[in-house]
């Protein structure tokens, strides 16, 4: 019982609204310092520093850096236009166009907070202008911000990877299915609702061939960036890491010499907000590894394993519990704090079961996302209704419909693991 101090410490800081890397380095602390108090205090030390000293995490500041360039260079604009002449004439157009700009976005962004700000300052204004209530705006943008971090190259499959010791490459070429069914689902969602309400279309009729075609060329540039990095991995030409760096030289010189809307006296503030995201991410990181490597000495993952091996011996049955236990987490724990704690916990138990952790990593990021969304704690419900200032309770009325097509989702990719890893059987 012992062992398990530090994980209640975790949790206890949690609920005192500590944030997620102080509250990991102080439950590893408490274990250092009053459980296992043999190892000297410098190789703890020694853990925080040399456990973020990997090469892969490069990729961490580097696709970050992409996701700031954007903001500055004109992309994000020129993937709305094309999103508004492929689904404009849609039901629900704006809205459509809010769930494919997330789609299209996530292979640069990669973040569900940052597009949930940027749709949140573009889109929502417009939508409201277009006859839709602002609660039901509000909660399509946040439901679509789950889509950017499961698209490649978002951070989250990066730190799985690492985690569950699995190639970048897998998980980035795997995850565009469940990326491709959310967008799906929530565009069906979006259809049957403004069907209710009459939510009208934002264009009139349907864009020409030669249209799309124009806009297709004015856009190519920014679909090139998703695109390029995953064929770049399939054939050789660079490793995930290399990746982020041509990402990050591509996007400059897109916003530099083709859009021409990136300017000099944007760079002090890309470096800054690169910096300080980066700096976020990586002091996550190395608290989680330090609290990981007190999980491995008290073999609390062998423990988990244990006691679900004893719960059941069908793998079917062990999913249904760790989705209902990651969805209930969700409630209350950030994503990324979620995966940091969680993966290293269920990644070996899986793996008994027989489980592909390619697959299991698909369940687990879109389980997580989904509980962005969901009070009390739901990290893209608070970014938008802060921004668009809506009530959490009139956006939770909204929400209720995209989460439950998002949990459909879920439980196909679930259930089925030649769905859930298509695109990355189809490439390989």
């Amino acid at each position: 019982m012992e062992a398990l101090y530090p994980i209640i410490v975790l949790f206890v800081l949690f609920f005192l609204n500590i944030p997620i890397a102080y509250a990991l380095m102080g439950s590893s602390l408490f274990y250092f310092i009053f459980i296992n108090n043999t190892m000297p205090m410098e190789l703890v030390i020694q853990q925080f520093v040399t456990s973020v000293e990997s090469f892969p995490y490069l990729a961490v500041p580097f696709f970050i850096m992409v996701g700031s360039v954007m903001n500055y260079s004109g992309i994000s604009e020129a993937l709305m236009n094309f999103a508004d002449v492929l689904v404009g004439p849609a039901r629900g157009g704006l809205a459509q166009v809010n769930v494919l700009l997330s789609a299209l976005m996530g292979g640069i962004s990669g973040s569900a907070n940052a597009d949930a700000a940027m749709q949140s300052k573009i889109l929502v204004p417009e939508m409201v202008k277009k006859g839709f209530s602002k609660p039901f705006s509000a909660a399509i943008t946040a439901a679509s911000s789950a889509i950017s971090p499961v698209i490649p190259p978002g951070t989250n499959l990066i730190l799985y990877a690492i985690i569950a010791n699995v190639a970048v490459g897998d998980m980035f070429l795997a995850a565009y299915m469940p990326g491709i069914l959310m967008a799906i689902a929530l565009m069906i969602t979006v259809y049957i609702i403004s069907i209710k309400r009459d939510y009208k279309p934002s264009r009139d009729k349907r864009a020409s061939i030669s249209e799309i075609l124009r806009q297709f060329i004015k856009s190519i540039w920014s679909l090139l960036i998703p695109f390029g990095i995953i064929m770049g991995m399939r054939f050789g030409v660079f490793t995930p890491t290399e990746a982020g760096a041509i990402a990050v030289l591509f996007s400059v010189f897109v916003g530099f010499f083709v859009y021409k809307k990136l300017k000099f006296e944007h760079i002090p503030l890309i470096l800054m907000d690169t910096v300080k995201s980066t700096g976020a991410v990586m002091i996550i990181i190395s608290s989680a590894k330090v609290f990981g490597y007190y999980l491995t000495l008290e073999r609390i993952p062998q423990m988990v394993t244990e006691f679900l091996m004893g719960m059941t011996d069908s793998a079917f049955v062990l999913l249904i519990v760790i989705n209902l236990m990651l969805l209930f987490v969700g409630m209350f724990i950030e994503g990324g704090a979620a995966l940091v704690i969680l993966a290293p916990l269920l990644v070996p138990a899986v793996k008994v079961f027989g489980i592909d952790p390619v697959h299991f990593g698909m369940i687990f990021i879109v389980n997580i996302m989904i509980g962005g969304l969901t009070p009390p704690f739901g990290s893209m419900m608070f970014t938008v209704c802060s921004i668009v200032n809506v009530k959490i309770e009139d956006f939770i009325k909204e929400v209720w419909p995209f989460i439950v097509a998002l949990i459909a989702v879920l439980l196909l990719l679930t259930y089925s693991e030649g769905i859930a890893l298509f695109t990355l059987n189809l490439f390989k």
